[in-house]
């Protein structure tokens, strides 16, 4: 091992979470335990995510020691992304841990053996640093305990802060049609309104990004979505106002700012990926099946409704459950029934008893509600597919859902990343963040943080005071 460099150990969980994790430590050195291989082995065979990213580990570690020609004993030189990138060595650590570790941690567990070897690694190499990699949050605290360096897999993570993640809208100074009004040109194309606008301002906004100026009293002020980035220009138009009773999408009006710029991305054809953020109570999984019913039903734009969700518990596991696949995914959708509840009843009071018939029917026979495990290989045609709680899921899981994505489908993901379910993910490297944060330059997607609950004043208060 040359000097310098630091000295990585790696756990089992770290190599799961990111199969490619061990091409990410730049110019230092990287050390896999015998110990981490063995928990490897253990968990290879299934058809759980977990042990396909095992056996893509496996595959890695394969292909790099056969470049080596089996010579491993100096170190495997790890592959570099371009040729200014310099990278370290990968070792293989055979030998039991010398290190004595306190009465409390003399047990053979695999954490304890990690911790054993970056000590023998820090003692043998004491110009370097030699640090344990985990995203096992108590064993880095054990690691600190015994003066061990200890680091969580941060590579992964999208943003340093939840707050620089993009909101979708800015609200605009009062004086902005002062200041921006000298070149400025507007029209209208079919009812709509359009401005070119010019300048520093317009050269930092983002395709279907929404703007707003706050009205005062009973104006509403001005609401308006970036189109069109040309040059040192941006062309914005003017959002279409789905709080009026007119513009209803199946008997659902906005009730707020945000919920109308859901619903103007919701509903635009040109849009064929959406994220929605938001705490509980702001309207979600309303607007989006809302939207999805209107042009599904009516304006025929979409064949079919695809509902699918992670199932991760949040108390104990009722264990297996009885039936097809829809059948066990039903005690997870008690948020698509509760919501569908409200738009039949909305329906009902608009049209009468055929509506009440036709909603029960496209119950049954338009949404279909799928499993996350059965993705895999599909190609999703004219579908709107719904993906809820995709906070729960890691970057890896939520590229592969949106791939899924064929000609004419509009895919929408829901979620709160202050409520993370799944082990190891965080806010800051959920595949939710990651997405919001990817997308934000492409003209055919879009994005909004709703801001204000809506379902009662209970549940507002509850939000704010609990």
């Amino acid at each position: 091992m040359t000097s310098k460099k630091k000295i990585f150990v790696v756990d089992t969980n770290v190599l799961i979470h990111d199969p490619s994790s061990i091409l990410r430590f730049q110019e230092h050195d990287v050390v896999i335990p015998i110990v981490v291989l063995e928990e490897l082995d253990n968990i290879k065979v299934g058809m759980s995510e977990i042990a396909r990213n095992v056996r893509q580990v496996s595959r890695l570690l394969d292909e790099l020691v056969e470049k080596a020609n089996g010579d491993i004993s100096h170190g495997v030189k790890l592959p570099s992304a371009s040729k200014d990138f310099e990278t370290g060595h990968l070792f293989f650590h055979m030998e039991e841990a010398r290190s004595t570790l306190p009465f409390g941690l003399s047990g053979r567990s695999s954490d304890n053996a990690l911790l054993g070897i970056t000590m023998d690694l820090g003692k043998s190499h004491p110009n370097r640093q030699a640090i344990l990699v985990t995203k096992d949050i108590n064993l880095r605290i054990k690691a600190r305990a015994l003066g061990i360096l200890a680091e969580d897999y941060t590579n992964d993570q999208v943003l340093d802060d939840t707050n620089l993640l993009f909101s979708g809208a800015e609200k605009l100074a009062a004086d902005f049609w002062e200041t921006h009004s000298k070149n400025m040109e507007s029209w209208k194309e079919e009812g709509r309104t359009f401005y070119r606008l010019r300048g520093p301002k317009a050269r930092a906004w983002l395709p279907n990004q929404f703007l707003y100026i706050n009205g005062e009293k009973a104006d509403k002020g001005f609401e308006a979505v970036v189109r069109r980035l040309e040059n040192d220009s941006a062309i914005i138009e003017v959002v279409k106002d789905y709080a009026a009773e007119r513009n209803k999408v199946w008997g659902i009006s906005a009730r707020n700012r945000e919920q109308n710029f859901a619903f103007n991305l919701l509903m635009d054809p040109e849009v064929d990926f959406v994220t929605l953020l938001g705490q509980a109570g702001t309207g979600k999984t309303l607007l989006t099946l809302a939207a999805a019913l209107m042009q599904t039903l009516e304006s025929k734009r979409y064949t079919e409704i695809i509902m699918t969700r992670m199932t991760v518990p949040v108390g104990e596991d009722i264990g297996f459950l009885p039936g097809t696949e829809e059948e066990k995914m039903g005690p997870w959708m008690g948020a698509l029934e509760d919501n569908l509840d409200v738009l039949q009843e909305t329906a009902t009071q608009e049209h009468g008893a055929w509506a009440r018939a036709a909603t029960h029917d496209l119950l049954r026979n338009r949404i279909r509600i799928k499993s996350l495990n059965f993705m895999r290989g599909r190609t999703f045609l004219k579908k709107f597919l719904i993906i809820d709680e995709a906070q729960n899921l890691s970057p890896h899981q939520i590229k592969t859902l949106v791939t899924r994505a064929g000609p004419g489908s509009k895919i929408v993901c829901l979620g709160n990343i202050a409520q993370i379910d799944t082990p190891y993910l965080t806010e800051t490297t959920s595949g939710l963040t990651y997405v919001v944060d990817r997308f934000k330059q492409w003209e055919h997607s879009g994005h909004i943080t709703l801001q204000r609950g809506e379902r009662s004043r209970l549940a507002d208060y509850a939000s704010e005071i609990l």
